[in-house]
């Protein structure tokens, strides 16, 4: 939000109070207090009134510090709040002639404690950032401020606020910023303004978003989550070209700096303290296949549309019952609409095909719903101040909503929701979250500005708990569209209403990695597009990327996503990527768990992954899946596509040309291939089956090794996500070692050494050569050792 009009003047409406002189300090073991007036005390002035503002310095977590300002620290704290992992004891303070300073880690703050407020965050010997004047505001000439921004105090914040906190930290010369949660503009944040304020935006084509999360992300190494569930504002090299600014209503600010290595360190610690995302269930990695918004199909016609896809030879995974499983302005009633007959009957049948079964549902109970009466009647909705019950029609019919902050409440929807559970349900699609109202009064008392995005997390984590009961952690699967800090941990969201346009997926992509940049791990979207129907050249170019993303649904508005729907050619093209997904699952789920491990994003950008080469800062039309194979999908009907490859010999992974790096490519490809490129000194583990995401990952499967420079591995996991195995390949010179370590080093393996034309092995194993230059040498124990005679870097499979 612009308070500023241009470099020196508030704008009309605004009055600006910056905080100037410290006049006040003390400090503990672990934190540092602080006065600070906004203004300056001239030399002799007697002074004891004036607007100050008190800042508290602390850690609440290794390498990250945290600051919290106030103006009046007397105002009632509502919740909610975000749940932090906090640890204690760990920050130490300094007090030197010049500075305060406050030491985390390797993180630290330096306060200037003479002239103008001062403070600079380090990590190591590195400036991250610094302060460019905190300021309160006050909304001073009410009805002149009212008149010139009605509109957009109305529709985004539906009440006026008279205070403000603003901060605004430096920006360095060429620093990008990235995050906010799922936004569809360009990846890179510098010249945007912000709202973070979940809504449902209708169309991924806008500044508006679904998943609003208040961390940035810097390309200098470091990142900032603002504190609070309410709404924040962005100013990114906006209001001031210098400085990234932040806004809160009300009077008091906190927002806690984490510093690191690298940005993927930074997504590490972020996660660290709002929370990791668990591993999903293997199975959902697989192709979900949906009824669709609109048509009405019977049992019957469901189960000929999973045996079609099977006698197709495309291999389905899960089958989605969209909006309309429940009778027509029914929703929610959590029962079977009476056209599928018997439906625990249905469910069986689906099941017996080895396909799992998730459901759509939303937290509005429609005044028509067997669950309106229920809940009014033992309060278990949202209330006016009046007591009545908040209803609209803004999507169902007299539609109120559940209240989950009432635990009975939450019970009482779990346990309606259990019964479709009990019928053989496997996941829930948690849709909406986002038409949350503010004039209203939660059963907690909470905030309802606060609540507003923090709505999503308490509905999605109620669910996710309840399939957790039921399934166990390893089976606990949502799909969900909402979310807010910390609903990274009940995987997975999918990206919302998208358009059946090569555009739309392109925002779709860049929706996936700006997500990804917020602390989730995983991100699916609408394949081919929800809104419209997708030409079969669009579907079969959006086909190749969903499969390549870390889950792949087919899903659209008015009409069936079916390939056979579109031509023949469709359902090749499907067959083929849904495939070749499955023969990767090993190294799919590997990077799965590695989510959970250590927090990097499955599905990350370009600048993410190699922040110190420019040229990815602003890439957003291509990504790495996991930390070796990069995607550069295809956006338009002449199937070219113009890529950019990072340093090293990187090989495509279907056809084995051999990219040289730091340098763009324009390529041309047919419905079956895109650029799939394996990173220089990677191994890739390819299974052994192709037509099913759930195996045995380390049985039979060949380790293609890629460029081996030095020190190399990979970790095969159960679906258990418990490591089997580990495989370690070692160069010295031309003499390369491969080894196995874990439960599974009894049984034999194959490797492939891409580029690698002869070899003279040191042990007495099976050895192929290809006309093409690939070995394939199995049969082998623990490790094997040989020499390279030479190397070629042309294959072709």
């Amino acid at each position: 939000m612009k308070f500023n009009e241009g470099a020196w003047r508030a704008r009309q409406g605004y009055k600006l109070h910056t905080a100037k002189q410290i006049i006040e300090y003390t400090y503990s073991a672990d934190s540092i207090h602080l006065y600070v007036l906004c203004g300056i005390i001239k030399p002799g002035t007697v002074c004891s009134h004036g607007t100050a503002l008190e800042y508290i310095f602390t850690s609440p977590r290794t390498n990250t510090i945290r600051v919290h300002i106030n103006h009046f620290s007397g105002v009632v704290k509502k919740g909610p709040f975000f749940t932090l992992n906090e640890q204690t004891n760990i920050a130490r303070v300094e007090e030197t002639d010049i500075h305060l300073i406050l030491y985390s880690g390797d993180s630290r703050v330096e306060i200037n404690k003479a002239g103008i407020l001062e403070y600079h965050f380090y990590y190591k010997d590195r400036l991250l950032t610094c302060n460019g004047g905190t300021t309160y505001i006050t909304d001073f000439e009410y009805e002149a401020h009212r008149l010139a921004d009605f509109n957009y105090r109305k529709l985004s914040r539906g009440y006026m606020c008279d205070t403000y906190l603003r901060e605004r930290l430096k920006l360095s010369i060429d620093e990008k910023i990235y995050g906010l949660g799922e936004r569809f503009l360009p990846l890179v944040r510098n010249g945007q303004s912000v709202d973070v304020w979940n809504r449902d935006c209708g169309c991924t084509n806008n500044e508006q978003g679904y998943k609003n999360i208040p961390f940035h992300l810097s390309s200098r190494g470091y990142g900032i989550l603002v504190n609070t569930p309410q709404y924040v504002n962005y100013e990114i090299a906006t209001e001031s070209t210098q400085n990234t600014a932040f806004s809160v209503e009300g009077e008091e600010l906190e927002y806690i700096l984490l510093g690191a290595d690298s940005p993927l360190g930074v997504m590490s610690e972020y996660t660290a303290l709002t929370g990791r995302t668990p591993v999903p269930p293997a199975w959902s990695f697989g192709l979900w296949l949906s009824t669709s918004w609109v048509p009405e199909p019977t049992a019957g016609e469901i189960l000929e549309i999973i045996d079609k896809m099977s006698t197709l030879g495309i291999p389905l995974s899960v089958f989605h019952f969209d909006a309309r499983w429940m009778a027509d302005f029914h929703d929610c009633n959590f029962q079977w609409h009476p056209r599928y007959g018997d439906a625990r009957e249905m469910l069986r049948k689906i099941h017996d095909r080895g396909i799992k079964v998730c459901c759509w549902i939303n937290p509005y109970v429609s005044q028509a719903s067997r669950l309106f009466a229920e809940g009014a009647e033992k309060g278990y909705f949202i209330k006016k101040s009046d007591g009545s019950i908040y209803q609209t029609d803004d999507w169902m019919i007299g539609m109120a909503y559940v209240d989950f902050t009432n635990i009975e409440a939450s019970k009482w929807y779990c346990e309606r929701l259990e019964e479709i559970l009990d019928m053989g349900v496997d996941a829930i699609k948690t849709d909406f979250g986002e038409r949350i109202p503010t004039d209203v009064v939660y059963f907690d008392g909470s905030d309802p500005r606060r609540m507003h995005n923090y709505y999503p997390y308490l509905y999605n984590k109620t669910i996710y708990e309840l399939l957790k009961q039921k399934y166990g952690e390893r089976d606990a699967c949502v799909f969900a569209r909402s979310a807010t800090v910390g609903t990274q941990q009940f995987p997975i969201n999918w990206g919302g209403d998208n358009e059946a346009t090569y555009s739309s997926m392109a925002d779709t992509l860049r929706g996936c990695l700006s997500l990804c940049q917020s602390g989730f791990g995983f991100s699916a979207h609408d394949i081919s597009g929800f809104m419209g129907t997708a030409t079969p050249d669009l579907y079969n170019r959006w086909v190749a990327f969903g499969m390549l993303s870390t889950h792949s649904r087919l899903h659209g508005n008015k009409t069936l996503r079916m390939p056979w729907c579109f031509d023949e050619q469709c359902c090749d093209v499907l067959r083929h990527f849904t495939r070749l997904k499955c023969s990767l699952m090993p190294y799919i789920f590997e990077q799965a768990v590695n989510v959970n491990l250590y927090g990097y994003p499955e599905m990350r950008a370009m600048s993410l992954e190699f922040p110190d080469d420019p040229n990815c800062q602003h890439l957003e039309l291509q990504y790495m899946l996991g930390s070796r194979l990069m995607i550069a999908p295809i956006f338009n009907k002449s199937g070219s596509v113009r890529f950019y490859v990072p340093k090293g010999r990187w090989t495509d992974f279907q056809t084995g040309e051999v990219f040289y790096g730091e340098r763009y490519y324009t390529r041309t490809y047919d419905y079956m291939h895109l650029p799939i490129l394996v990173r220089p000194n990677s191994i890739i583990p390819v299974g052994n089956t192709d037509n099913s995401v759930e195996y045995d990952y380390a049985k039979e499967s060949i380790y293609r090794i890629y460029e081996l420079e030095a020190f190399t591995e990979c970790h095969i996991y159960s679906e258990k996500a418990e490591e089997i195995l580990k495989i370690v390949a070692v160069r010295n010179g031309d003499r390369i070692s491969v080894s196995t370590f874990g439960d599974r080093t009894e049984e034999k393996y194959k490797i492939q050494l891409i580029g690698v034309k002869r070899i003279t092995a040191m042990q007495n194993v099976q050895c192929e050569e290809n006309p093409q230059g690939v070995l394939l040498i199995s049969d082998i124990g623990t490790s094997i050792d040989f020499v390279i005679e030479d190397q070629i870097h042309s294959i072709q499979y």
